[in-house]
């Protein structure tokens, strides 16, 4: 295992190569609080460092699997440094030219003036490193792209209307702009970073970080390393040190592990690599998992759907993870993986409590297999929250069925944020079995549910709320398959 302590990344075209114990760097320093103290990069702003507001959007270009460069926004105070290792940075400095001394603005700084959408100005880099991520992926997006674009941005004096018809008038270009002629010499850069390929390993007083690049490596360190914290996008373990201020003893950083981030429809199932963005899987599950898709377009914001991984939100075992009730109505099951060896557990068993799960001190989650169902099976998925977009679930929920003759054949009802884990309505499950899908028999089972469960009483909502909001959920079911 070949190790190194030195970050490289591209920065305004050329390798900056970054020893963090020589600065005198935390691993866990964030790229928004390192941005914030280097010279010519300060337009990226800090607005609450927990990936709500947008202010602090970055885009990080890196090569994908066809050696092209993919452009991504990202929410900077969730990314630790030693994570852009090997991408290029880029920042709202990077994108006007210089031409006989006079600056030339990037489309999507030129349409934001022309359109007027900008006034205070603290979030505005933020949107517009959110609109050039778009320029660079979508041609004539549609409405409602430009919308999830910018979810995870904030402004709170432009009523956003001038910023979405900047985006529309912005992204018309086929992406073409400066970047386009530095592709050569960035991917040239980017792939002899590549060519040093080695676990970064970083030793910080008492913090340890390691971030292997291949798989057995970091089974191997797990094993050494039991208590590790194992991060892949950070998106919840982030907040842990930008707003509780903790000291991580110890880190598995799995994100720069190709093999966990794959992607692959078999005939009867498709099984999704722990390590795999969920931006990604919504687009790639849309046809297949249709209800996975529909949760997951209400996950967070797009910036936070780049960084955060299935893996992540099973591992974590929260019990209002927006991705759990859908697996286990899907029949899902997780791979977890040690040195000795593989095995499977079904989703419906993996959570035992309250931010517990089955895996094993030495193992890695290294897949999620989900069961393609039949065309005779429904399966659905809600969220409710306060707000629609980049909001916490107060309940979540998600349905399977199967009817033969009017009768159910199968059932579950799964649950998020009814309890101190995620849980299915088993005995509301039991009732239904067997008889006529009907009004009458699930107005009794949508009854049996609103005694079921002793949700909490928290700041998202009461425990009436959440009975009432689980039990109409299943109404809402039976009135949509009816």
């Amino acid at each position: 295992m070949k190790k190194s302590s030195n970050i490289k990344f591209v920065q305004d075209d050329k390798i900056c190569s970054l020893d963090l114990d020589k600065e005198g760097l935390s691993p866990t320093t964030t790229v928004l609080n390192y941005l914030r103290k280097s010279p010519g990069h300060q337009g990226t702003k800090e607005g609450c460092a927990e990936g709500d507001c947008g202010a602090c959007t970055v885009v990080l270009a890196e090569l994908n699997e066809k050696q092209n460069i993919q452009y991504t926004a990202l929410d900077s105070c969730l990314v630790f440094l030693p994570m852009i290792h090997g991408k290029q940075l880029i920042t709202v400095e990077n994108l006007h030219t210089t031409e006989e001394n006079n600056i030339k603005l990037h489309p999507v700084q030129q349409s934001m003036v022309d359109s007027n959408g900008s006034q205070c100005g603290y979030c505005t880099p933020g949107f517009i490193m959110s609109l050039f991520s778009l320029y660079k992926n979508e041609q004539n997006p549609t409405k409602e792209s430009i919308e999830d674009a910018l979810t995870g941005n904030l402004c709170r004096c432009t009523g956003y209307r001038p910023i979405l018809e900047a985006a529309a008038k912005a992204c018309v270009h086929k992406g073409m702009d400066q970047f386009n002629g530095k592709e050569k010499h960035i991917k040239e850069l980017l792939l002899s970073i590549r060519d040093e390929e080695s676990t970064l390993q970083f030793d910080f007083g008492i913090q340890s970080y390691a971030r292997p690049s291949r798989l057995n490596d970091a089974l191997k360190l797990k094993e050494a390393q039991p208590e590790a914290i194992l991060i892949s996008g950070a998106t919840d373990i982030a907040l842990r040190v930008t707003k509780k201020r903790e000291i991580l003893k110890e880190i598995i950083d799995l994100g720069g592990i190709t093999e966990l981030k794959s992607y692959h429809k078999n005939t009867n199932e498709i099984i999704v690599g722990a390590g795999l963005d969920l931006e990604e899987i919504k687009i790639k599950c849309e046809k297949d998992l249709p209800a996975l898709h529909k949760m997951l377009s209400v996950f967070g914001s797009r910036q936070i759907r780049r960084l955060a991984t299935l893996g992540g939100n099973i591992g974590s075992a929260s019990p209002i993870g927006d991705t759990l009730p859908v697996l286990i109505a899907y029949g899902a099951s997780v791979e977890l993986k040690n040195l000795q060896g593989i095995r499977l557990i079904p989703m419906k068993e993996f959570i035992t409590g309250y931010r517990q799960t089955q895996r094993k001190p030495d193992e890695l989650i290294t897949a999620v297999h989900i069961p393609i169902p039949d065309k005779s099976t429904i399966v659905s998925s809600y969220k409710v929250s306060k707000r629609k977009d980049l909001d916490i679930s107060t309940v979540s929920a998600a349905f399977r069925l199967k009817i033969k003759s009017d009768t159910i054949e199968e059932i579950i009802l799964a649950y998020g944020g009814m309890a101190e884990k995620t849980k299915q309505a088993s005995k509301s499950e039991s009732f239904l079995l067997g008889k006529k899908w009907n009004e009458k028999n699930i107005e009794e089972a949508a009854e049996l549910i609103y005694h079921e469960f002793t949700p909490l009483t928290d700041a998202r909502s009461g425990a009436e709320f959440r009975r009432v909001a689980a039990k109409n959920l299943l109404i809402k079911f039976w009135s949509e398959h009816s």
